[in-house]
């Protein structure tokens, strides 16, 4: 608990301007960044060219960049560092696509949690996903909060309730509808 409070209290130092409060986060919250860029990659396919700690250490360059952020809590900073990861490996993943002019696509497993899986065991492309994300933020830019809350940033529904400021039973209601959205999308492009 300590060390949660400590946290939230150095990005509330960096927010106002603090940068060496930045130098003192970093190792309170590297282990969590890790176990998160970890995660992600353990879903991607194998023989991946970016590594875990490429992926942080490319996450932390756009943290650090991040410009006129009032930062909240701890949830609230690793919501947003995970949608940095989540931004860079669909990235990553355009990059090499373009440079095999069309050759298979970066996939992402969807894990049981999400449901999104069309069949059991299947793999749904990155870049489909972030294209649906992308729609689905042209209908509801909460559900797609949600999803990169939930999913992405592997938040429960009480963390997810608390960092957008809304019900737990808002948050379960729309993830529903999100992931029911995004099932059909992404079956029809498969």
């Amino acid at each position: 608990m300590k060390q949660v409070s400590q946290i939230t209290e150095m990005l509330h130092e960096w927010s106002n301007g603090n940068h060496q409060a930045l130098d003192k986060l970093m190792p309170l919250v590297y282990d969590e960044l890790h176990k998160r860029a970890a995660n992600y990659l353990r879903r991607e396919r194998p023989n991946h060219t970016l590594q875990t700690t490429a992926l942080i250490h490319e996450a932390y360059i756009k943290l650090i960049d991040q410009k006129n952020v009032n930062w909240e809590d701890r949830t609230h900073f690793f919501a947003i560092a995970s949608n940095l990861m989540r931004r860079i490996l669909v990235d990553h993943a355009r990059t090499k696509n373009r440079v095999k002019r069309g050759g298979d696509a970066l996939t992402l497993p969807m894990d049981e949690a999400i449901t999104l899986v069309i069949d059991k065991g299947k793999s749904i492309d990155l870049i489909n996903l972030d294209e649906a994300l992308k729609r689905l933020a042209e209908k509801d830019e909460r559900q797609v909060q949600i999803v990169e809350l939930r999913y992405f940033s592997g938040l429960t529904l009480e963390e997810t309730a608390a960092a957008l400021k809304i019900s737990r039973t808002t948050v379960a209601n729309e993830w529903g509808m999100a992931k029911a959205w995004l099932h059909r999308e992404l079956k029809n492009k498969n």
